[in-house]
């Protein structure tokens, strides 16, 4: 399905708008990370010093306990602004603030987030942008009172928006809202002027019910990555992630297609793991971009470079995140320049410290 329609007021910025920061969740103890707790540090550690080598700043929620061990991890001079809070998991990417740019300059949006449609707890995540966040942006934090997940949204420099059916229309997350009241919300609040929601592509495993960061992303070069499965005819992925192709290139006739190859993965009680390639973060001139310790990997890095050719392709191990079935974008949120107070940046760029 497509749309289009005119631009009002607030327009959601592209994942390449330069930023500020990127607002991460330390995992600790109390999170489903305790089987693997030492190893997905290491990858947040990995991760937060290519984020201050893209020249953002980390705001970094944790809870208060958990400030020594922070900074005995981290070097003292990483640029890591904690902050401490209560939460229920580390998927940022779902529950933290769109940032909006506007004639008043950038604004913060804060959607509801209810576990990916009831499956888990989410009351403290919910209350993280009004309760934590909204102190930290110039501008007033702004609510949209549906459930609406970061990571089901991508958007491009044309304001064209994308997301999937599968994942907007569980009932559980809101109700029986329309199609049209979504395409109001999109164009409302979003700044849209064309719409395609996405009828194929599904990772086993995956929580979110087919989360677009999942499986297509757009480069800033007119491009789409889409997460493929070429190199696994026989694998149950291959249909779906094909006809998801071959819906791409209908709706984007005029796009340069970029396809990754599929991993396999599974845990130690035999489920099949939602690795993906395609969901990586742009952050600056650079493309964090998750590896998984697997055959594909390295093509996958070509390919990926091949769509961001003016970007540092920056390869991190996602293996210890895929065992609780997300990668490297759903841990993070970018903040495009502008958005946080002055103040809390420098402080950030000072050293790790906390707000």
């Amino acid at each position: 399905m497509s749309f289009t329609n005119s631009m009002p007021d607030l327009t959601l910025l592209p994942e390449w708008a330069e930023q500020e920061a990127v607002i991460l969740a330390w995992p600790n103890t109390d999170t489903d990370w305790q089987p693997w707790l030492d190893d997905v540090q290491d990858t947040y550690l990995d991760l937060i010093n290519a984020i201050n080598n893209a020249n953002a700043i980390v705001i970094l929620l944790c809870r208060e306990q958990e400030l020594g061990l922070i900074k005995s991890l981290i070097p003292y001079r990483a640029k890591v602004l904690c902050v401490t809070c209560d939460y229920n998991d580390t998927w940022a990417r779902d529950y933290a603030f769109l940032t909006c740019e506007s004639t008043n300059g950038n604004v913060p949006l804060s959607f509801r987030f209810n576990g990916w449609g009831q499956k888990f707890d989410a009351t403290e995540d919910d209350s993280i942008n009004r309760l934590v966040l909204a102190q930290l942006c110039q501008q007033p934090m702004q609510y949209c009172d549906i459930v609406l997940e970061g990571g089901a949204l991508e958007i491009d420099q044309n304001q064209h928006l994308i997301s999937t059916r599968s994942c907007l229309f569980n009932e559980l997350r809101n109700g029986a809202l329309t199609e049209k009241e979504y395409i109001d919300v999109f164009t409302d609040k979003l700044g849209a002027s064309n719409i395609s929601i996405l009828e194929h592509g599904h990772l086993e495993g995956d929580d979110t019910d087919g989360h677009i960061d999942t499986l297509v992303r757009f480069t800033p070069l007119h491009g789409l990555v889409i997460q493929g499965a070429y190199n696994r005819p026989n694998d149950s992925h291959f249909e779906g992630l094909f006809k998801l192709r071959m819906e791409c290139q209908r709706a984007f006739p005029t796009h340069a297609i970029y396809e990754l190859p599929l991993p396999e993965m599974h845990n130690q009680g035999g489920e099949r793991l939602p690795a993906s390639y395609a969901n990586f973060l742009i952050c600056n001139k650079s493309v964090l971009f998750p590896i998984y310790k697997q055959e594909e990997d390295a093509e996958a890095l070509r390919i990926i470079q091949n769509a961001f050719p003016n970007h540092k392709i920056i390869a991190l191990n996602c293996t210890p995140l895929v065992q609780q079935f997300g990668s490297l974008h759903c841990i993070t949120m970018q903040v495009p320049c502008g958005t946080i107070r002055p103040e809390i940046i420098a402080k950030g760029q000072r050293g790790v410290c906390e707000l």
